[in-house]
Formats: structure tokens, sequence, C-alpha cells
């Protein structure tokens, strides 16, 4: 015993401690009225993978009381950016990956472009956003009267979501989607102007699942992971 811990201590003197593998810092943003937990399964993955836990950060936004309350614009902004800013100033490789579930990826995108950091963001996955709005939303500017679906939210050709069509929020941008996603296909139509209302303009690549709007985020942990 005393000869393995001798060994032991000798190879520690020698390698020094383990450290945190040099990754990009990770970014997630839960959605809509939902929370850092809704990311468990990716988090508790990538912790696997060898990332430590200042590299995983999951900020908390919006009223987590009332969906109709939280937009993109304002107080829900604040603590996805800080997370974003912080992810930088402390990633080892200078570059991070963000990924967004729901209103929280459609967040994002806009938080990464109003500051500019799309330039130091490798991989962007949005999954189940949508990013060409919502037809329970209506279209703008004939949108239901909410927060969510106003000028600032996701009512088909709002200014926030012609503002973000085209624009660039990462070096690798990805979509995951599926055709039974009981939000953004609510009304059984999934497709706004010919395109899948969770595809991103520009995009790398997108994935089409089997699942509900939370299976998408819940049971892609491997999908997601792999793609950073």
């Amino acid at each position: 015993m005393r000869s393995l811990l001798s060994l032991i201590a000798l190879s520690l003197l020698i390698c020094g401690p383990v450290r945190a593998a040099c990754v990009d810092s990770v970014v997630l943003v839960h959605g809509n009225t939902g929370s850092p937990s809704d990311f468990q399964a990716t988090h508790d993955l990538l912790r696997q993978r060898g990332y430590a836990e200042s590299q995983i950060l999951a900020p908390s936004w919006g009223n987590g009381l009332c969906a109709a309350c939280n937009d993109h614009n304002g107080s829900e902004e604040v603590p996805v950016e800080n997370a974003i800013v912080d992810a930088l100033a402390s990633s080892c490789t200078g570059k991070i990956d963000v990924i967004g579930h729901s209103m929280g990826a459609t967040l994002a995108a806009h938080v990464i472009d109003r500051i500019g950091a799309s330039g130091s963001v490798n991989t962007f996955i949005g999954i189940a956003g949508a990013f060409r709005g919502l037809y329970t939303c209506g279209i703008y500017p004939y949108n239901v009267a909410n927060s969510t679906c106003g000028s600032w939210g996701l009512s088909i050709g709002s200014p926030l979501l012609n503002g973000l069509a085209g624009r660039r929020f990462g070096a690798r941008m990805y979509s995951f989607k599926s055709y039974s996603d009981e939000i953004n296909c609510a009304t059984g139509v999934c497709i706004v102007y010919g395109v899948h209302t969770s595809q991103i303009q520009g995009e790398t690549a997108s994935y089409t699942f089997p699942y509900g709007h939370y299976g998408l985020l819940w049971y892609t942990a491997s999908q997601q992971v792999g793609l950073l």
C-alpha cells in the first residue's frame, strides 16, 4: 500500500494535478419559462467528456411564471449576455460554443448579434427554435397582443426575427427540428414560407428528430456535444 501511494505521489509530482482540457467554454440557454436544469443531460455529458464545471455556463433568464411576459429585449437579455461575456473571458481557446433551446435559441442568437460576438462563437446550435416565427403568434403587425408575440417576439415577420434573418451566430450553425413539435407546430403546420420554422438561414446543417418540443433537448445530448 505504501509503495502504491508513493507511486501516485511521484506521478502527481512529475505530471502535476489533473487539469480540465482546453476546450471552448459552453453557454446553455434554456427556453421560455424553463430553467438551466432543462440542460441536465447535456451538462452531465459535457462533464463526462472532460469539461470542468467552470467551462459550462447556464444562465437563468425571464419570468418563469409568465410565458407571455417574456420577449427578447431588456431584462431577458442581461443574464444571457453576462454568461456569453463571462464565457469568452474565461475560455482558454478564446472561443465559445452556444446551445439554445426554444426561445432561448433566438434569444442567444439576438444577444450574439447585438454584442458582435459571432466571430468568437465556434458552434451555435438552435434546438426547437422559432427562427421563422410561430403561427400561434400571428403575423406581425397583426400579432397576438403579448410580449412573446410582439415586435421583440416570435410573430411571423416581427422586427426581431427579420433582424436575425441572414445573420451569423457562429462559424458553424446547426438547427435541431421536429415535425412532432407540439409548440412550434401547434397549429399542425411547422413550415413558414416554405421552410421549417426551426431552421436557421445560412445554417451549416439541420437535423430532424422524432421528438416533441422538450424531447428535442432532453434526448439529443450526444448529438449536441458531438457537434462541438
